[in-house]
């Protein structure tokens, strides 16, 4: 049955109140809640943009010189061909090590607005947790592909990928926007976001932007696992025939049992008469 032009107007505006409400939603979650969180906290609620923000700026300047450039690829130097344990040890500082190739003082905008948003709205700890997961999936992904070498429908790589320089912000900063797309739900962001690392990675198909694709997918799944963490502990615990622990906060449930009463203690009548004692006997000294 053909529409009829009063559906089409339903529709449409349907639509239109369906998109307003998304956005405004979407604003309140992204700008509105994190803007007063920094009202009320203050700067204090920037340290760690700032601090990732003059990281940048400080390894950037080191790397200008000869010496600078040795001494950052031993600190923050992380390539796929390096050890595991030393990849580990230098991916922290890989963070603030940026590409030489790119524009520094771009990705500082993107950074500083990447961390601010997410420790104003997740908190320090997540957010230095959400940041050097997305970036560790990366580089371990680069790890795996180089391993598997060319072939495998396009997933592996060769060898020479193995030793380009995979250092930067850019997977947390991806990472970030991803999950505070997926637990504020905001889809504008998100597809922002994941669309143009898809973009990047068809137009310029290199090792940054595979990384960048891990880096996304990572974060969705870290999203979703929100806030999960007490019914996944729950069921691991049933299937395991464990009965689960309440959390640490909740005080002790008491079991519940007979009510217990109080024995009186017999008092004795104030007129009761007394007993007479005996007397001790008298021993004399002979």
């Amino acid at each position: 049955m053909p529409f009829m032009a009063g559906d089409w107007s339903r529709v449409a505006a349907w639509a239109v109140r369906f998109v307003r409400r998304t956005l405004y939603g979407e604003w309140h979650a992204i700008v509105v809640d994190p803007v007063r969180q920094l009202v009320r906290r203050g700067l204090s609620g920037l340290v760690l943009a700032f601090v990732a923000g003059f990281g940048v700026i400080f390894f950037h300047g080191i790397a200008q010189h000869p010496f600078g450039r040795r001494l950052v690829w031993h600190l923050g130097g992380v390539t796929a061909d390096l050890p595991l344990w030393l990849s580990l040890l230098r991916t922290p500082v890989s963070l603030y090590v940026p590409a030489l190739d790119l524009p520094v003082w771009a990705g500082i905008t993107q950074l500083f607005l990447a961390f601010a948003l997410a420790e104003l709205t997740l908190g320090r700890g997540r957010t230095l947790a959400v940041a050097y997961i997305t970036t560790l999936a990366g580089t371990m992904t680069a790890r795996v592909m180089v391993a598997l070498g060319p072939g495998w429908c396009g997933f592996g790589l060769p060898p020479e990928a193995g030793r380009i320089l995979d250092t930067g912000p850019s997977a947390a900063v991806v990472g970030l926007f991803t999950y505070l797309a997926v637990v504020r739900r905001a889809p504008v962001v998100f597809t922002l976001t994941g669309g143009s690392m898809v973009w990047e990675s068809v137009a310029v198909p290199n090792l940054a932007g595979r990384e960048h694709l891990i880096a996304v997918a990572a974060a969705i799944v870290l999203g979703l696992l929100h806030g999960r963490r007490l019914p996944l502990l729950a069921r691991l615990a049933g299937r395991l025939g464990a009965a689960p622990q309440p959390p640490r906060s909740d005080p002790p449930v008491p079991r519940p049992g007979p009510p217990r009463h109080s024995v009186p203690f017999p008092r004795r009548p104030a007129n009761s008469p007394t007993l007479p004692t005996s007397p001790k006997p008298h021993m004399s000294r002979g």
